[in-house]
């Protein structure tokens, strides 16, 4: 049942009594003096039971924790304790002094019953709501693409690790398979929680254990695979056996002159495109934001008003996969933003729309121009198959009549792949150590998108405006970014596990800088809306 403000405070009234105490025009000052407008108690009225029932904190109360939290990127135990003895805290809760405020498991328990609404992202979206009804957006009519990594709260494990993790898995969760592994499971005691006692320096041993390990592994899923498929596991339980079975595939392979069905394994000489990198978290991976930077963890994918550094739109995502591709992400996100800032429900708006490498794909470029947007997105370089040689776009392509022509004058058809093979045209050509050093000669593969491509490498290389704007506008997104990710980083490692989770966080994180923003510039509520007012002196 949803509880409500009392109508006297515990003790006297920290804002009443300690106002000056408070920083005038910060996030703790706005919230004390316009919580309720910017909360209403309506808001998250479904979060609860309509029943008679013990009455919970007051949501309002829990959302101004939440706000604070996300902004400082405190942990549950540290906003509890802020709470019970920071006065700007109480000041923002509209508590007394001596109110000894919650437990931390609270919040856990709040933000599950935002991340199981209909509504998970509703404080994201008022204080967007906020912005709008502000003017803050009026005739802003820009949007940056970018993305950040964010760092997964789990440690990397190695194969080892993650096979013996996955196996003690399925025999909590699968039922039965606690019995199979104790009496036909033999590579390791699954009941020690520490790794196996064996020679690590000898590879040989390194070698059976892992056999031993996957052989295991294979056992625990052959034995439960017909009752996974018909359906008769429970999701926890399918989910371990998918996981085991993934983890035993992912990084290992048959040993040297073996086909592995003697059972004898090594670790791959390779990594998985996907590999899944914990056990605790399965869905964290590898990323490569730049060639020579590697992370661990997730994208936070989001677009920006450039002129204000007001987020319109976010997402966290895995790491990997082709749906959470910068490019993809991106135009997605665009397509909610309002034509009308004013008005949520309106059609999506036509934007400058400015992004690096990552968001000029041939796809990203025809789905933004097909919805109206003007594009001023940095084309990825071109690399030539020989150093100094000819690039793509050194061959003119005629997709009218459905041919390429080389350098050397040489004309060939467009296959219905989008191939054209120059093929033994280029055994004589005298520009060949300058374009080709394959054997068989020069073979083009054509992007479907491939004059858009085109196109934009020739415009950004002789229009000095498109390189000015997207310099000019680079700096404010790089401010919103490192808010994003704290003065000293600290906000870059989360704190939680999962997409959902995490992509719960990134909406509040994006609300609490949004809303401190818009204090910045002058929010204020007037008769019954929201204006900005700029402070003078």
């Amino acid at each position: 049942m949803m509880g409500h403000r009392p109508e006297r405070p515990v003790g006297p009234d920290v804002w009443s009594t300690c106002r000056e105490l408070i920083p005038a025009g910060s996030v703790y000052a706005f919230l004390a003096e316009h919580r309720d407008e910017l909360f209403p108690e309506e808001m998250f009225a479904d979060l609860y039971a309509a029943t008679d029932g013990r009455p919970s904190v007051p949501p309002q109360v829990l959302a101004c924790v939440t706000v604070l939290q996300a902004l400082l990127h405190h942990s549950d135990p540290e906003a509890a304790l802020a709470l019970r003895c920071d006065l700007r805290w109480k000041a923002a809760c509209g508590l007394g002094l001596y109110d000894r405020g919650f437990d931390p498991s609270l919040l856990v328990y709040f933000r599950q019953r935002l991340r199981r609404s209909g509504d998970p992202n509703r404080i994201f979206g008022r204080v967007g709501q906020v912005a709008q009804a502000s003017g803050a957006l009026r005739a802003r009519a820009r949007r940056v693409l970018d993305s950040a990594v964010l760092e997964d709260a789990v440690a990397t494990q190695d194969t080892i690790t993650q096979l013996i993790t996955a196996i003690r898995r399925a025999g909590r969760q699968v039922p039965g398979a606690a019995q199979l592994i104790t009496e036909r499971c033999r590579a390791a005691d699954y009941n020690d929680p520490g790794k196996p006692a064996i020679a690590w320096n000898d590879a040989m041993a390194r070698q059976e254990l892992v056999s031993g390990l996957v052989t295991d592994a294979l056992t625990v899923v052959a034995a439960f695979e017909a009752a996974a498929t018909a359906g008769e596991l429970s999701e926890d339980a399918a989910q371990a056996l998918a996981l085991l079975a993934l983890v035993a595939g992912q990084d290992v392979e048959p040993a040297e002159g073996s086909d592995g069905t003697d059972g004898r394994w090594r670790i791959a000489r390779k990594v998985a495109t996907d590999r899944i990198i914990s056990t605790i978290d399965d869905q964290a991976r590898h990323v490569h934001k730049t060639v020579h930077q590697r992370q661990d963890g997730y994208k936070a994918h989001v677009v920006i008003e450039p002129e204000t550094g007001l987020f319109t739109g976010v997402r966290l995502t895995m790491a990997t996969g082709t749906g959470n591709h910068e490019a993809v992400v991106g135009v997605d996100l665009l397509a909610a933003d309002p034509a009308d800032p004013a008005d949520p429900l309106a059609d999506p708006a036509a934007f400058e729309v400015l992004g690096d490498t990552a968001y000029g794909t041939g796809d990203a470029r025809a789905a933004l121009l097909d919805a109206g947007h003007t594009v001023i997105i940095k084309p990825a370089p071109l690399r030539p198959a020989v150093a100094g040689g000819f690039t793509i776009d050194d061959f003119i392509v005629d997709e009218a009549t459905g041919t390429a022509t080389c350098p050397a004058g040489v004309t060939r058809r467009i296959t219905r792949t989008r191939e054209v093979v120059f093929g033994i045209a280029c055994r004589s050509c005298p520009l060949r150590e300058h374009c080709t050093t394959s054997k068989h000669g020069r073979t083009l593969h054509l992007h479907p998108h491939d004059a858009l491509l085109r196109q934009a490498r020739h415009h950004w290389a002789t229009d000095p405006g498109l390189t000015a704007t997207y310099r000019q506008h680079r700096p404010m997104v790089e401010r919103s970014i490192a808010w994003l990710i704290g003065a000293d980083g600290g906000a870059r490692k989360l704190r939680y596990r999962g997409v959902q989770r995490n992509n719960l966080w990134l909406h509040l994180r994006a609300a609490t800088l949004n809303l401190r923003r818009l204090i910045n510039l002058g929010l204020t509520p007037v008769q019954g809306t929201w204006i900005l007012q700029p402070t003078t002196g």
